[in-house]
């Protein structure tokens, strides 16, 4: 099975990424959302470099914009306390123009993946203004989710198709389109790759809201693999139904014979730890017992202090999960 890490200023040398690739990593993400293949030359010269010392062949993903939305450019990082409230659009935290009309009195506001939530309390005449119901840090182009709603963005941004005419070029293998919400998603990237030279990489669909899990059926077809991509989905439903999700996402890509990747947390802990929890070794090894063809690792060896152990753990434990079914 793959075990994909994902790029970052962590892991950004060749020496580390060697250290990776020699303890079970057969691919990297690189996420789209804050630059671009041009921009990213420099890691993927690094994990080149990598490759080559270790006799390995990764796999290279790069995961777009899509029609995720996200914060804008914020010029220092902003301590939102719990109680505060606080501004929306207009001069306050930037917000996509899409997303105004939803900002209405009594709705949440999810941001970064949920860590921090926001309830609109009125509105202005440019946003609105929100009470900080759980604080934290709001760094810029974190992602922002309001349940309940739906917001039809393109499925491409420019710099999206900018991304896929340039994938030859730097070696891409699989593409990852965020927020898949039908079909029509998929067949325009996978036109605007086929059309850039891009016949053979590998299109992913993620899964992060009830959209993408309602129309699962219908992507299937369209989509190399399946990814279950937990923090978004995670926000979409209450978390205690979310392994319930995941389980019937894993159990109609099974019966489809569709190759599916869980991605999101596997080792969150190892961030700031050098040893993962017992929770979280579990997960990972029933995500492999479930049938998944790869497992993947964002934050955790992007920016986390110990990307090579976490690899380590996460390619063992996966292959521990394949011996126990071998047996």
């Amino acid at each position: 099975m793959d075990i994909y890490g994902t790029l970052g200023p962590a892991c950004a040398g060749a020496d580390t990424l060697e250290q990776m690739l020699r303890q079970g990593m057969t691919g990297v993400r690189l996420n789209l959302s804050h630059t671009t293949l041009p921009a990213a030359a420099e890691q993927i010269d690094a994990l080149r470099l990598a490759a080559s010392r270790a006799g390995r062949r990764p796999k290279l993903l790069i995961d777009m914009q899509g029609p995720e939305l996200r914060v804008g450019r914020i010029a220092a990082p902003l301590t939102l306390p719990e109680g505060e409230e606080v501004s929306l659009g207009g001069g306050g935290i930037p917000v996509p123009e899409a997303a105004l009309p939803a900002l209405i009195p009594g709705q949440e506001v999810l941001l970064d993946d949920g860590k921090l939530l926001l309830r609109v309390t009125g509105q202005t005449a440019d946003g609105a203004l929100a009470l900080v119901i759980r604080g934290g840090v709001l760094a810029s182009r974190k992602s922002i989710a309001l349940p309940g709603t739906s917001i039809h963005p393109p499925a491409m941004t420019e710099a999206d198709l900018a991304n896929i005419r340039a994938a030859r070029e730097y070696g891409v293998t699989g593409v990852m389109q965020p927020f898949v919400r039908g079909p029509e998603d998929l067949l325009a990237v996978r036109r605007a790759l086929d059309t850039s030279g891009g016949r053979d990489i590998r299109l992913f669909a993620k899964i992060e809201d009830l959209d993408g899990v309602k129309m699962l059926p219908a992507l299937l077809p369209h989509a190399d693999e399946i990814v279950i991509a937990r923090g978004d989905l995670g926000n979409a439903v209450p978390l205690w139904e979310l392994p319930a999700v995941q389980k019937r996402i894993a159990a109609q890509c099974r019966a489809a014979g569709r190759p599916f990747m869980v991605v999101t947390q596997m080792l969150a802990s190892m961030e700031r730890s050098p040893v993962p929890t017992r929770a979280e070794v579990s997960d990972i090894f029933n995500a492999v017992l479930d049938g998944a063809a790869s497992v993947m690792v964002t934050g955790e060896t992007a920016v986390g202090r110990y990307p090579a152990e976490v690899i380590r753990y996460l390619a063992r434990t996966a292959g521990e999960a394949e011996r126990y079914m071998a047996l």
